[in-house]
């Protein structure tokens, strides 16, 4: 096997919110990582989805960036959304 070519091998302190909620009609299980990294924007994992996304404020104004991210439905996307307004 030959060397590994690394891009980055960086290690950073993070914040973790780990929160759980229900809105209407879905169950939202969500870990929240905020570092020094992505411009300011958070990774957000959909813990029970197995999705991922990297979240700011800018995001959540693009129509369907969260329904396709995390293949939601308008409705469960606009819950999201509410949500993580208030945390990014």
């Amino acid at each position: 096997m030959g060397e590994k070519f690394f891009l980055y091998d960086d290690t950073v302190d993070t914040k973790t919110r780990f929160v759980s909620f229900m809105g209407e009609s879905s169950r939202f299980d969500l870990a929240i990582v905020k570092s020094d990294r992505y411009y300011g924007k958070s990774l957000v994992l959909d813990i029970q989805g197995n999705r991922f996304a990297i979240i700011g404020s800018d995001d959540l104004d693009e129509p369907g960036y969260l329904e396709h991210a995390y293949q939601l439905s308008e409705e469960d996307a606009a819950e999201l959304r509410s949500f993580l307004y208030e945390v990014v």
